[in-house]
């Protein structure tokens, strides 16, 4: 069932996320319309899709998250659809809001539910309402210090102090005691409102070595959901992800399908539409408890297609079109393993920025490898936006398989003129503990660079 047609979208961000919604629109028959900073006038998705509007200058703050530029180039150029993306917008509920009041199809879920799932308080209370496990914690934003000692105390140290409207690990302090709990609160708040322009925060529990787990979902906006298996996203630093891979090495197929099942329940329960993601911290008594949603497409859903031969932007405009699913839970099968590595201009050890001019760039080939990428040989990487310049992925038909195929594409992969986090990936695949699947998000605290 279809009830309204998309056949030009305007992709309101950058980088390879933007290329990659233009390879799907171009497979789809659907024009597309690029917009860009003055800073990404050479950039790829620029060149790639059908038309381009330069929405103003480099910072961010004046192209990629200027909504009036952004909905008075998609105005101009008559789209009927906006993808965001992932980053910038693409979580926000006042520019989906926007886009649904110019009669523009915003390619995500509906404002209301951003809003709901973007609060941090919100979301666990709705968690808990549609019967997901949730840590222990403060059912709404901390008030005081009296109160957040009361809390801890009920709670038992360790916890964690996280900004409400957070993400990317800023505005969060770990607390292992009573007299450290006041200074720590006070550094996540003027953390969070120096990020968020929101300085609510609350307490959890903290689990000392979790993994990261995620359930991709997809659901139609007739009441249809399916979740397509687990993503593993332990290994992070500073709370950023490094690399991910599809499915976990620890989870069962029995677990999977619990937790899927209760993604899939709290996706009806909220009336959730479009692509998402459930972020779980699974304990090592094999407890799982909900982190987060991002309503939105991930950096690492490639991983996710890979194993389950789903084009989930492909399924984003089919949903936003009004079309059903395509697909049951039964047609959804796993098939091999497959790993994401996050290739940023940075200095591998160091981790700072490392923007500049791209001297040489040759990307590997051969069976089983993907790579999706914006950059090319003589692009300038500016130094305004995240790092992030490319995404190796390989499958294989199984996890020792696709780290050698992974090893074997990082060894022939050309990144000139820049530093970037290729070494480091070197060493991580050939990491004992990784290999054997031995590890937590503690994992790169414990790491030898």
């Amino acid at each position: 069932m279809s009830n309204r047609e998309i056949r030009k979208i305007l992709i309101a961000n950058r980088g390879e996320i933007a290329c990659r919604v233009i390879w799907t629109c171009k497979e789809m028959g659907i024009k597309t319309v690029a917009v860009h900073s003055e800073a990404d006038r050479e950039a790829l998705h620029v060149r790639y899709a059908d038309e381009a509007i330069c929405i103003g200058p480099a910072p961010s703050a004046q192209s990629y998250l200027n909504i009036p530029s952004i909905i008075s180039a998609a105005e101009i150029t008559n789209v009927d659809a906006v993808h965001p993306g992932y980053g910038f917008l693409a979580e926000s509920a006042t520019f989906a809001k926007i886009c649904e009041d110019c009669n523009i199809k915003f390619i995500g879920p509906r404002p209301e539910v951003i809003a709901m799932m973007g609060d941090k308080v919100e979301a666990r209370r709705t968690m808990v309402a549609a019967g997901v496990p949730v840590l222990p914690g403060s059912p709404d934003a901390i008030e005081s210090p009296e109160e957040a000692k009361r809390l801890a105390l009920e709670i038992g140290f360790p916890i964690i102090v996280k900004a409400s409207a957070g993400g990317g690990g800023r505005g969060m302090r770990i607390v292992r005691s009573a007299d450290e709990l006041e200074s720590q609160l006070e550094l996540a708040q003027s953390e969070a409102l120096a990020a968020f322009k929101n300085g609510a925060v609350y307490i959890e529990r903290y689990i000392e070595r979790p993994r990261h787990i995620e359930i991709q979902v997809l659901a139609d906006e007739h009441g249809n959901c399916i979740h397509l298996g687990e993503r593993e996203c332990s290994i992070q630093r500073r709370h950023q992800k490094l690399l991910e891979e599809a499915p976990s090495p620890v989870i069962t197929p029995e677990q999977r399908e619990k937790m899927g099942a209760i993604a899939v329940n709290a996706c009806r329960e909220i009336g959730y539409s479009n692509a998402g993601t459930f972020e779980f911290l699974l304990d090592e008594d094999g407890s799982f408890y909900f982190m987060e949603m991002n309503t939105r497409v991930q950096v690492e859903h490639p991983v996710t297609e890979m194993v389950t031969l789903a084009d989930i932007v492909r399924n984003q405009i089919r949903i936003a079109t009004g079309e059903d699913l395509q697909y049951s839970q039964d047609d959804l099968q796993i098939r091999g393993h497959s790993i994401e590595c996050r290739i940023n201009a940075e200095d591998p050890v160091k981790f700072t920025p490392s923007p500049g001019k791209i001297t040489a760039f040759n990307i590997p080939g051969g069976p089983g490898v993907r790579v999706d990428t914006a950059v090319y040989p003589g692009y300038v990487v500016p130094p305004y936006y995240d790092s992030m310049i490319a995404k190796l992925i390989v499958h294989a038909r199984t996890r020792e398989l696709a780290i050698n195929r992974m090893q074997r594409a990082l060894d022939v992969m050309v990144v000139e003129g820049i530093k970037t986090t290729i070494p480091l990936h070197k060493k991580i695949m050939a990491d004992k503990r990784f290999q054997a699947g031995d590890f937590s998000t503690k994992f790169m605290e414990e790491f030898e660079l």
